[in-house]
């Protein structure tokens, strides 16, 4: 059968695909429509084409911190993972980088550079995209604090330079959240001059960190929850006993109670009961309300 093209460009235009094997839990149904635009008039052309037809948009980068419901994503689901591009100047220590590059890619090549900054950013597994969106952090660390400024594609097509102060970042919040907008790079400010041997060792500590206490072993979303005023998400899951529950087979890991596990074959419908479930007990035994960092997309019962 052949594919169908967006119009304006040659990016195919594919219908009923698959999201699940794009996601980090490895759960969730299908597309109504699907496209990976590769340059920035193909995702001007792309958000063209969903206004015309009165259609939704979803960007999809990384596929981690997301939760796609198993009846499917309608309107056009947008792919960002071509956008993998990185520029460093050496003389400002600025570098920028695509929407969807890795993380931990950057971070790597940040420390091989000798450049500090991104030491934190290693052990998060999703894409630049989705770190400028959510304020990403770890150890310490976040987007907010490294950020120069972020070129976005507008609901209408347009684009715009925007600043942190504009993003009005919170604790894992910006404007952008809800919004139409699409990141499409960011600039970082980072500090060259070091020691490659030191910066890679920094960097590898902060991975090892993360492996020592966080499941890599099997699906998920990375942190389910954000962490309330007082405490820790983990630390109220595993005080009210839930690490190792499970509804069918999704599982709150019993290494890190902030992580929930697709053990092989769960579906979205039960790691959504099962965040609903955590969420009510941690609300009555300590009366504190969790709410979800992972983000939640299509319709759940």
């Amino acid at each position: 059968m052949t594919v169908p093209y967006l119009p304006g460009t040659r990016c195919p235009l594919q219908s009923h695909v698959p999201l699940g094997n794009l996601t980090t839990l490895n759960v969730g149904g299908a597309a109504q429509w699907f496209v990976e635009p590769r340059t920035v008039p193909d995702l001007q052309m792309a958000y063209q084409w969903a206004q015309e037809n009165n259609l939704p948009i979803t960007v999809l980068g990384a596929g981690s911190n997301l939760l796609i419901s198993d009846q499917g994503v309608a309107g056009l689901v947008i792919s960002t993972k071509h956008l993998r591009y990185l520029k460093a100047d050496a003389e400002s220590g600025q570098m920028t980088v695509g929407a969807g590059y890795p993380l931990p890619k950057m971070a790597h090549h940040a420390a091989k550079l000798g450049w500090r900054g991104l030491e934190w950013i290693v052990g998060i597994p999703g894409s630049v995209g989705g770190a400028v969106v959510m304020n990403a952090g770890a150890h310490g660390g976040c987007t907010a604090e490294r950020l120069v400024s972020v070129l976005v594609l507008e609901a209408d097509g347009g684009l715009s330079v925007l600043s942190p102060r504009e993003l009005e970042y919170g604790y894992r919040s910006s404007v952008l959240q809800g919004s139409q907008r699409l990141v499409l790079q960011a600039t970082w400010q980072l500090e060259p001059g070091h020691d490659p041997r030191q910066v890679k060792a920094t960097t590898q500590q902060h991975l090892s960190d993360r492996l020592r206490t966080q499941p890599y072993h099997l699906p998920n979303c990375g942190s389910v929850f954000r962490n309330p005023v007082e405490g820790t998400a983990g630390w109220l899951i595993e005080q009210t006993g839930l690490k190792g529950y499970q509804i069918g087979r999704a599982q709150v890991s019993q290494q890190h109670a902030n992580f929930i596990l697709n053990c092989g074959g769960a579906t979205a419908l039960e790691v959504y009961q099962l965040i609903r479930h955590v969420q009510t007990a941690v609300a009555d035994r300590w009366s504190v309300w969790l709410k979800p960092e992972v983000k939640l997309v299509g319709e759940f019962a």
